[in-house]
């Protein structure tokens, strides 16, 4: 999926999120990414750039960016 969609898909998902909340969102993971952590998707992670991974890991649901869910409680 490209980028562009994968950035409607999220801001879709999530109303209360705005472009700029989603790129701090993006460049989080991304430096947890780059520093070690594990991804949370079958990719490897040399394979795809670390923005593309994370990117794909918010759009997918697997991470969970905290205040910007429309989940009630």
């Amino acid at each position: 999926m490209r980028v562009e969609e994968l950035t409607a898909k999220i801001l879709k998902n999530n109303p209360s999120m705005d472009n700029y909340q989603l790129a701090i969102a993006v460049a989080k993971r991304m430096d947890e990414l780059l520093n070690g952590a594990t991804s949370k998707l079958n990719i490897d992670p040399k394979s795809i750039k670390a923005a593309d991974l994370a990117l794909m890991e918010i759009a997918e649901g697997l991470i969970v960016v905290k205040g910007f869910t429309d989940i009630e409680k």
